[in-house]
């Protein structure tokens, strides 16, 4: 059995895969659907499929994120509210964020870029740090924050919302910042999953051509709001390791360590 691709804008090349492993691929498929529509029926439907159900069910096939149609995502033991659409938390934000919560201690933190709020919740809700800004530059990121404080019965006195792009709007120091920009290259479109491409915010995703736009201004400026002795953890796409040890040490940081996710990647540094 054949499958044609295109490659250019001309040139059609055909994989050749043979019947036994095309079964294998549309098996693993089928799997996965019916794991993905069992979860939808247990999480959003308590197993009492009704209309609402089908009609999901077709979401699903037409590619739509299982988490947007469920209506939330768990992440370190925060339940992370989807309504207004933010980028859906990643499993390798999750790993190394689960690693980062055993080692801060501080007593103010800075959560930007914040998306959903799922980072900074984290924080409030696993740790005894006291204040934690989560700042984000879309209005719908902010309402996003709020809603999911809300859910997670964060106190109000913990926690404060701020629409900035970037650091324009943040005053004050802080003794960790955490950063999760969007970093995908424009030019690596092609190697994005179509569902994310269709579905998920665009904005929270690509950045510039090389994906570095936003890094280079968080970076420049990080330093600016960081108390001595402070840290940034940020995540970056594995590909851009060696021109953010660039960055950094253009922005004469102290020190600095890299760190792979939990698929052997390098996905986040530290920063001092």
């Amino acid at each position: 059995m054949a499958f044609s691709a295109r490659q250019g804008k001309k040139r059609l090349v055909k994989i050749k895969i043979s019947k036994t492993v095309f079964d294998k691929i549309r098996t693993v498929f089928v799997c996965n659907m019916q794991k993905e529509i069992g979860w939808l029926l247990k999480e959003k439907y308590n197993d009492e499929p009704d209309n609402n159900f089908y009609a999901d069910i077709k979401r699903l096939k037409m590619g739509e994120p299982l988490d947007y149609i469920i209506g939330f995502t768990e992440f370190l033991g925060c339940r992370i509210d989807l309504s207004r659409k933010p980028l859906v938390p990643r499993p390798e934000t999750e790993f190394w964020l689960g690693r980062v919560l055993k080692e801060i201690n501080g007593e103010k933190v800075l959560d930007i870029f914040s998306g959903s709020g799922c980072i900074g919740i984290a924080i409030l809700k696993n740790t005894k740090i006291r204040l934690c800004d989560l700042v984000d530059r879309e209005g719908g990121a902010i309402e996003q924050i709020k809603i999911n404080c809300e859910i997670n019965k964060i106190d109000s006195k913990r926690y404060k919302v701020i629409q900035s792009d970037v650091f324009e709007s943040v005053r004050g120091k802080y003794d960790y910042v955490f950063a999760n920009p969007p970093y995908i290259a424009k030019s690596r479109t092609g190697k994005i999953q179509k569902s994310v491409l269709r579905f998920e915010p665009k904005k929270a995703l690509f950045c510039g051509k090389d994906g570095l736009f936003y890094i280079k201004k968080f970076l420049r400026d990080a330093k600016k709001h960081l108390n001595i002795g402070g840290k940034i953890y940020m995540e970056f796409s594995p590909e851009q390791k060696e021109q953010i040890e660039a960055l950094i040490k253009k922005y004469n940081y102290m020190a600095y360590e890299f760190h792979r996710d939990q698929y052997g990647r390098w996905r986040w540094v530290m920063i001092k």
